[in-house]
């Protein structure tokens, strides 16, 4: 066997006067990927490399690079689902390769959607009891897609009946708190669309129903309330805006509906908190969006629209196309996407049910309260969020006195032990307060907080003992992070090889959401 080997071996050798076939001597004697001449060689960035390479150096080289990311678990920036159980992870795996819009070639993974549909929308207490106007919906890729779609239909809907009315339908608006996540942002410039803003201040951290009633006029398309805002974890008063927009619809002949972004709420109010009245159970509420990838439970990728009746869905916006075998309609602004993550929120759906998510919230909800109030006690910190379950689970939280450091230079020091806890500013109007925010997922146990706890305040007591310059001189290095994240972001977008060209004029990124996911 040793002879073979060897004698294979020497005939390879023999053929690497072929350029064609060339083969590195390293290459076929290693054992190991760090001794072939990949490992010997910068991993290709910007053209794609003229020769192949196994799949397992290609593989390894990308797991590498990817190793300087930080832990998904550790990451408490980001409401996205970080785990999920071995049953769903291989179901997901199985179905990598179907494309959810090929309704004809995969029947099943339709039916599954309309399921899921069905299901989102009894959570959300849709009206059942007429079989002609019943709730429609479709999943998106997330609930930015969801939001887009959700205003579309609200500015078809106000220009066919402005229309109607021989008025004028070319000055819409959308009335909005200041504390919107930038999706929205994103969805009234692309669909031009005027927006009103209800502005923060520094001590009302979300829009009031009475000041974005004041702001409704005929040209007014709808009212987005938030079911959780990212900033802090607020829920707005739903049920107040649906009263006071029902009365002035009435005094002034409107029909301005409610579309709720239920983004992160959708999945925690209804177990957490079932007799808040937010949803399909007022009137006005016309459609809501849900991330089925935050508090959902699955992994990102997913997202949720329910409209309360094919009233508010104008029939020119779906589209209806045959040419994948069978007739369907289509509602979506992205045509073909995995089918995975439409299976997987289904699995959760049925595997967890309404006892599984009831169990699950409740424990999130008793962590955050719990850090909330460990924060509090250590008499560093005031809490901005909203506890006991009339918020999200999560802790919004900023020093409750001027000390030589802030809120950016504890999450930088947090940072040194693998910590990813977003230090931002609050929303136009309120910028002058600074917070940190942790957001309590599924895989945030009560041990993994005890163990924030102790390095948060490892931290607050290793800048307690620097004195204001050297806190100073680190803090453009405590900034730094923030900066590259913003830099990597623009060259994404802009950067188009090496040498630099077509860098961004440096103002294409608000800073806004600067830290908020």
């Amino acid at each position: 066997m040793v002879f073979l080997a060897t004698a294979v071996s020497d005939a390879r050798l023999e053929k690497s006067d072929d350029p064609s076939s060339k083969i590195h001597e390293e290459d076929v004697t290693s054992t190991t990927v760090y001794g072939s001449h990949w490992a010997a060689q910068d991993i290709p960035r910007f053209d794609m490399p003229s020769d192949e390479m196994p799949p397992k150096v290609a593989y390894k080289l990308i797991k590498d690079e990817l190793a300087l990311d930080g832990n998904p678990v550790l990451n408490l920036a980001s409401f996205v689902t970080t785990y999920m159980e071995e049953e769903v992870e291989k179901l997901m795996a199985e179905n990598m390769s179907k494309n959810f819009i090929d309704y004809e070639e995969y029947p099943m993974t339709c039916e599954i959607q309309n399921r899921c549909v069905s299901m989102i929308a009894r959570l959300f207490n849709a009206p059942m009891d007429n079989p002609t106007q019943e709730s429609l919906g479709c999943s998106t890729i997330g609930s930015s897609e969801a939001i887009i779609l959700a205003c579309l239909a609200m500015k078809r809907r106000w220009q066919l009946k402005r229309k109607e009315e021989g008025k004028d339908a070319s000055q819409p608006n959308l009335v909005m708190g200041a504390n919107v996540q930038v999706c929205w942002e994103k969805a009234v410039r692309y669909l031009e669309i005027e927006p009103r803003y209800v502005y923060c201040t520094e001590d009302c951290y979300v829009m009031t129903p009475e000041e974005a009633v004041e702001l409704v006029d005929e040209n007014t398309i709808g009212v987005a309330a938030i079911l959780g805002s990212t900033y802090t974890g607020h829920y707005e008063d739903v049920k107040t805006l649906n009263d006071l927009l029902e009365k002035k619809n009435q005094e002034l002949g409107l029909n301005v509906p409610i579309h709720v972004d239920a983004a992160s709420g959708g999945f925690v109010a209804p177990f957490v908190k079932p007799e808040l009245e937010w949803d399909f159970r007022l009137p006005l509420v016309a459609s809501i969006n849900a991330s089925g990838h935050k508090y959902g439970l699955c992994y990102a990728g997913i997202g949720w629209c329910i409209w309360r009746s094919p009233e508010f869905l104008p029939k020119d916006l779906i589209f209806n196309i045959n040419y994948l075998g069978a007739d369907q309609a289509s509602f979506t602004l992205n045509f073909s996407k995995g089918a995975a993550h439409v299976i997987a929120q289904y699995y959760i759906l049925i595997r967890l049910g309404k006892k599984g998510f009831r169990s699950i919230m409740a424990n999130l909800t008793r962590t955050a309260d719990h850090l909330a109030e460990a924060l509090v006690d250590t008499g560093y910190f005031k809490i901005l969020s909203e506890g006991n379950g009339f918020g999200l689970p999560l802790v919004a939280f900023k020093l409750n006195s001027k000390r030589h450091y802030d809120e950016f230079d504890i999450a930088a020091k947090l940072r040194e032990r693998g910590w990813i806890i977003p230090a931002y500013t609050m929303a136009p109007n309120a910028q002058s307060v600074k917070l940190c925010r942790v957001v309590i997922r599924e895989d945030f146990s009560r041990s993994r907080c005890e163990l924030l706890i102790k390095d948060l305040m490892a931290a607050v007591h290793h800048l307690d003992k620097l004195d204001h310059e050297t806190i100073k001189l680190q803090r453009p290095s405590a900034k730094q992070h923030w900066n590259k994240l913003r830099n990597i972001a623009r060259v994404t977008f802009h950067r188009t090889n090496h040498a630099g060209e077509h860098e961004p004029s440096g103002n294409q990124l608000p800073d806004k959401t600067a830290g908020v996911c």
